[in-house]
C-alpha cells in the first residue's frame, strides 16, 4: 500500500542507536492530515488523493475554499497537496492519516522548497573559481569569458551566470525513518531535508525501494 503525509520541518538534532553511534536526524511534525478529495480516472483522468494539513482560521479562508472543505465535511486547512496513489480508491473523504502509517526503518522521499539565498554571483551559485587576486589583475569574481568576438560572436545557451539562487522545489530520495512518535505526531528522519525551519514537507514512499 502506498503511503504519504504532509509535515513541517522543526529542525535538526542527533540521537544514538543501540550501538552508541550518533545519528544526525531531522525532526518533522508529520500530520495528521485529512483526505479532502479523491480523484478518479472517470472524473479527472487520473487517480490521486488530495489531503489537507494544519487548521486554518475561517476568517482567513475565502469562499471557494470554504465550499471545497464544506463539501468534504473537513475543517479548513492551510495546505492542500495531492498524492498520486495507485490505491487511491482505498482512501475515503474525511479519513485521517497519521504519522503511524510509517514505521522505523522505512525509506521515504521528502520534497520541500529549498532556502532562498537571493541574487548570487557565479562563485557561490555555480561553484566557479575566481580570477587572480594579484599582479595587477582587476578581474576577481566575474563571470569569465562570454564567448569569442569573431566566432561564435554570441553567448552559448546554458552559460552559467549570476542570478536568483534557492527557493526551488527539491526532493531528497531514500531517506531512512529513524523513529516515529504517534503520540506527538513526530518523525525523525536520518540526514537533512530541504527547506527552512517551519517549511512544508511532502513525505512519501521512496521510488527506489
Amino acid at each position: 500500500m502506498q503511503k504519504g503525509i504532509l509535515g513541517k520541518k522543526i529542525g535538526m538534532t542527533q540521537v544514538f542507536d543501540d550501538e552508541g553511534n550518533i545519528i544526525p536526524v531531522t525532526v518533522i511534525k508529520a500530520g495528521p492530515v485529512k483526505v479532502v478529495q479523491s480523484r478518479t480516472i472517470d472524473r479527472e483522468g487520473y487517480e490521486a488523493v488530495q489531503v489537507g494539513f494544519e487548521d486554518k482560521k475561517p476568517a482567513r479562508t475565502n469562499k471557494p475554499e470554504k465550499g471545497h472543505f464544506d463539501k468534504a465535511g473537513v475543517e479548513y486547512k492551510k495546505h492542500l497537496r495531492e498524492f498520486k496513489f495507485q490505491n487511491a480508491q482505498d482512501f475515503e473523504v474525511g479519513q485521517e492519516i497519521k504519522v503511524d502509517v510509517f514505521q522505523s526503518g522505512d525509506k521515504v522521499d521528502i520534497t520541500g522548497i529549498s532556502k532562498g539565498k537571493g541574487f548570487q554571483g557565479v562563485i557561490k551559485r555555480w561553484n566557479q573559481g575566481r580570477g587572480p587576486m594579484t599582479h595587477g589583475s582587476k578581474y576577481h569574481r566575474g563571470v569569465g569569458s562570454m564567448g569569442g568576438s569573431a566566432a561564435p560572436s554570441r553567448t552559448f545557451k546554458g552559460k552559467k551566470l549570476p542570478g536568483r539562487m534557492g527557493g526551488e522545489k527539491v526532493t531528497v530520495l531514500n531517506l531512512e525513518v529513524v523513529k516515529v512518535d504517534p503520540e506527538h505526531n513526530i518523525m525523525l528522519v536520518k540526514g537533512a531535508v530541504p527547506g527552512p525551519k517551519g517549511g512544508l514537507l511532502i513525505i512519501r514512499d521512496t521510488v527506489k525501494a
